[in-house]
């Protein structure tokens, strides 16, 4: 599977905002390794669309 070329990173807010979810949560979920794809990138974590949707497509997201 390629990587969409031009495809920006976005943040843990932009990430909350995207899934329908807190920026805590997100926090929680990266802590706790649930699987989410986040990058750390220097102090920060970052994510893709196309990786986020991967994610929620594959039912990871829903595993307790």
């Amino acid at each position: 599977m390629g990587e969409i070329i031009g495809e920006n990173w976005i943040n843990i807010e932009e990430a909350a905002e995207y899934l329908g979810v807190k920026p805590v949560t997100i926090r929680t979920w990266i802590k706790k390794k649930k699987g989410i794809p986040a990058h750390k990138i220097g102090k920060q974590w970052k994510f893709k669309y196309s990786e986020l949707d991967e994610w929620v497509k594959s039912g990871k997201s829903a595993m307790e």
